[in-house]
């Protein structure tokens, strides 16, 4: 790891062994009184799951006294790897991002290990080659999530189902892995049918739009669930049945994943059966292992994050707790 100091000249040990004892400089070689810098990139603002997600971040870095460098990637890899490597140049501490994509990302980690700066994964994975090049991944098993959502349509449909499924980001890990667990789940049925896929790409203006053109398709009398990899698109699509004459939560079940506020309130109304928790309140966390990993402290490659399902019968009891 980059030191913050230059040693002193002359004996290297003594002289680090002044500042360890003048407590200016911890054993782990992270200076204790210089303000600890972090470069953030975050996916975007898609969904209301995404603000909260950055309002912790931002919030919990103020209440730490950490210096961070935000940057919004508008959803766009390129803008991505355009920040981290900005990151790199302005020599920050730590770099901690929530990926666009699962690939493409290797070179500028492997810059950023050359660098010596230490990167943390938030929300979202990535895949590479080399394990080495991020110190932890913080966030939500996405293949569990997909599998609490295939167990619920299961129960909402006694097995039997003609599924329309809105597709998150194409190429993002919720997407890929919440599409996985949910088909682990219903491959056992033979009565549950996928027979509509497309991508919403986790916003809600896309989620209407898209199930607007499942409901003009051949297919969409067939159409009895609705599986939302999250509750925006969700939202959107229910919308959409509402200005077709369907009544959302009766005619067509739907079951989402995330746990945002607007998803409660669907539910209290009745228009939508489940949401699948995926927690965004992430900044106490994430700054846990960003401070530790500056300390040169040995993290968890994977920390998980604790979260629950809520159905219709319990949204007017957990609504007024949600704060998201």
């Amino acid at each position: 790891m980059k030191s913050l100091y230059p040693l002193a000249r002359g004996n290297p040990v003594s002289a680090l062994t002044t500042l360890a004892v003048l407590g200016l400089i911890n054993t782990s070689g992270f200076a204790a009184d210089k303000k600890l810098v972090v470069g953030f990139s975050q996916v975007g603002a898609e969904s209301g799951w995404r603000t909260a997600n950055t309002d912790s971040i931002k919030s919990e870095a103020a209440k730490r006294g950490i210096d961070l460098h935000f940057s919004d990637a508008q959803q766009k890899e390129e803008n991505q790897i355009k920040a981290i490597r900005s990151f790199i140049a302005q020599g920050v501490d730590v770099i901690a991002f929530s990926p666009v994509v699962e690939t493409g990302f290797e070179p500028v980690l492997q810059e950023a290990k050359k660098a010596g700066i230490p990167v943390v994964l938030s929300d979202r994975a990535v895949k590479v080659s080399d394990p080495t090049l991020y110190k932890c991944f913080l966030g939500s098993d996405f293949i569990e999530e997909g599998k609490r959502a295939g167990n619920e349509a299961l129960k909402l449909t006694d097995g039997k189902a003609g599924i329309a499924e809105l597709v998150g980001t194409v190429g993002s890990a919720p997407a890929i892995d919440r599409a996985k667990g949910f088909r682990e789940v219903i491959a056992s049925h033979p009565d549950m049918k996928i027979i509509l896929s497309q991508s919403g790409d986790f916003t809600r203006a896309k989620g209407k739009e898209v199930m607007e053109a499942f409901l003009k398709s051949p297919e969409a009398k067939q159409i009895t669930l609705l599986f939302a990899h999250n509750d925006d698109m969700a939202l959107g699509a229910i919308q959409a049945m509402e200005e077709a004459g369907i009544k959302p939560g009766q005619d067509i079940k739907i079951v989402s994943i995330d746990g945002v506020k607007g998803a409660f309130e669907a539910m209290k109304d009745g228009k939508l059966n489940v949401t699948v928790e995926c927690n965004p309140l992430l900044g106490p966390q994430l700054f846990d292992i960003i401070e530790k990993v500056a300390k040169g402290e040995t993290v968890p490659a994977r920390v998980v994050t604790q979260e629950g399902v809520y159905e219709q019968a319990q949204a007017a009891e957990e609504l007024p707790k949600r704060q998201y």
